[in-house]
């Protein structure tokens, strides 16, 4: 779908609160990673880089054939262990890379290439994807993150909090379809993300914990794409972890 190419960088770590080892946990036969990693070579991709900074993982991903860059242990989020990724093997600043997290291993190849060719819009800095709400209960759900577009599909706030608050309950049914539901992907050419990891994060990204909203704080543009097909939820928790054994084994996942 993209017509300029792009690369795929799927950070990864190994350790996490609700489900440690998360990358090597096995699906249908094959560490969750290495499901992630097939996705990004479904893709129209010209490099998948897996970026890590634990050699246990970095050992599993070699051994199914990946391509690894080791980093740091002290980056605290997937953009700053692909900002490090980026600065090691000296990609110039107008490479495209599709940050494709390593806990999603039944996002469609086809959403990496759509996510990444929303960067032909010279005027976003960065792209990403989102879908409509699927309940009224998602919009009250803290870990659904919502995001608010204009009229040209640009985000225009994203957050865990009920966004727009309805301020009557004929509205609350409004509120939750203008809201979308964000998906964790972003395509970000690689100068404006180097730009953003060197920002301090400002107040409302440390409430939030978003990342996304120190890009909207720098005043950068963040190009919003609506998936024709719903990618499955990201793997949290072991009843993700079943979820996603369920759907890989249905076929679920598309190309």
């Amino acid at each position: 779908m993209s017509r300029q190419p792009f690369i795929v960088v799927i950070p990864a770590r190994y350790a996490s609160t609700r489900l440690p080892g998360k990358p090597l946990r096995m699906l249908v036969g094959k560490p969750m990673l290495q499901h992630v990693w097939e996705r990004g070579r479904e893709s129209d991709a010209v490099e998948v880089v897996i970026a890590t900074d634990d050699q246990r993982i970095a050992k599993a991903a070699e051994a199914f054939g990946a391509d690894v860059c080791m980093t740091s242990a002290k980056h605290l989020s997937g953009s700053d262990r692909i900002a490090e990724v980026c600065k090691i093997r000296n990609w110039p600043q107008h490479t495209v890379i599709v940050n494709l997290q390593g806990d999603e291993p039944t996002m469609p190849s086809a959403l990496i290439d759509q996510c990444a060719a929303l960067l032909e819009d010279e005027a976003a800095d960065i792209g990403t994807l989102a879908s409509p709400l699927l309940s009224a209960n998602d919009l009250d759900n803290p870990n659904i993150v919502k995001v608010l577009l204009d009229t040209n599909n640009y985000a225009l706030i994203f957050s865990r909090a009920a966004i727009p608050f309805a301020r009557s309950e004929q509205l609350v049914g409004l509120a939750g379809q203008t809201a979308l539901h964000h998906h964790g992907i972003y395509a970000y050419r690689v100068g404006a993300l180097l730009r953003m990891v060197a920002a301090a994060a400002p107040a409302i990204e440390l409430c939030e914990q978003l990342e996304q909203l120190r890009a909207l704080h720098l005043g950068m543009k963040i190009r919003v794409g609506r998936p024709a097909t719903r990618p499955g939820p990201g793997v949290d928790t072991e009843a993700d972890l079943q979820m996603a054994e369920k759907q890989l084994r249905d076929g679920v996942v598309l190309a």
